[in-house]
């Protein structure tokens, strides 16, 4: 028998060994008593190893108290972002609710004006969102979501339950240009209701105000007074303005000696800086395209 194969042996008897000697301490173990031998030595055993348990368990602590307190904060940074992602969620749907309310109270109030007696009877309501805000104060221009498909022309009236917008200056298929009635270049010729003194309504000297020009002095002015589109017509040649829509109302007028017109100033009734649906005026008599 070689040197290696008597190595094998031997190993495998004395694990047989090992293996037997185990099965009989089990054995004694769970048949003596409380109070044997084998019960003994396990409590000595455990009497000496408690130190050094006691030892690792608090070299072990702050290392467990570090993984436990990373983990934690990875959890909690995870969990923040998970909320923050669905608050901006939630937020831009009330954003996107709000909106869809405010145009459809919008949208209620232009239905009811159509439904007027106030509507100028002459013309198709072409009721449309407002897409775009005016560049700057020199030029007030808005962009609307209806355009030629719908029946709207260059110079068109545009209104709103409140009152005169402006005029179409730009027409596309499906979108139009708006000049505001704020507009430097804008002039449409008014009618103070109460003294049917007539003059022209235009921009005025701040952002959202308007004038009253060319009011001879002869006629009379007073603040308080409604002032409202002429809506004049000579043969053939007509005003793009119908008659009787609503601007404002005059909230101050002067004179002096030299001056040949009176000096006043207009509160409109529309709130230029906050449109959100128009109406264009569109003639029942024009043919669609």
């Amino acid at each position: 028998m070689s040197s290696r194969s008597a190595t094998a042996v031997k190993r495998r008897v004395v694990a047989g060994v090992l293996i037997l000697l185990s099965l009989v301490l089990i054995t004694v173990y769970f048949r003596e008593p409380a109070g044997g031998g084998l019960h003994g030595a396990q409590s000595a055993g455990a009497t000496v190893l408690r130190p050094f348990e006691v030892a690792s368990e608090r070299v072990a602590r702050p290392f467990r108290d570090a993984y436990g307190w990373f983990a934690g904060l990875i959890h909690a940074k995870s969990e923040n972002a998970r909320l923050r992602e669905q608050v901006d969620r939630l937020t831009l749907l009330a954003t996107q609710n709000a909106t869809a309310a405010q145009q459809l109270a919008d949208l209620k109030r232009q239905l009811h004006y159509v439904d007027s007696n106030e509507f100028p009877q002459d013309y198709e309501p072409v009721t449309t969102y407002v897409v775009s805000r005016p560049p700057s104060e020199f030029q007030q221009q808005v962009g609307i979501a209806a355009g030629s498909s719908r029946g709207i022309r260059l110079d068109d009236a545009v209104v709103t339950a409140d009152g005169l917008v402006g005029k179409v200056s730009q027409v596309a298929h499906s979108t139009a240009q708006v000049t505001l009635l704020t507009d430097p270049n804008l002039k449409v010729s008014a009618l103070d209701v109460n003294t049917q003194a007539i003059g022209l309504v235009g921009h005025g000297e701040g952002l959202g105000t308007l004038t009253l020009d060319r009011v001879q002095k002869s006629q009379v002015l007073k603040p308080g007074d409604p002032i409202v589109t002429q809506g004049w017509k000579y043969g053939p040649i007509s005003s793009i303005y119908p008659p009787n829509i609503q601007i404002g109302y005059v909230n101050g007028a002067s004179q002096s000696e030299v001056d040949l017109y009176w000096q006043a100033q207009v509160t409109p009734r529309v709130h230029f800086d906050s449109l959100r649906t128009v109406i264009v005026l569109v003639k029942k008599d024009r043919n669609l395209p």
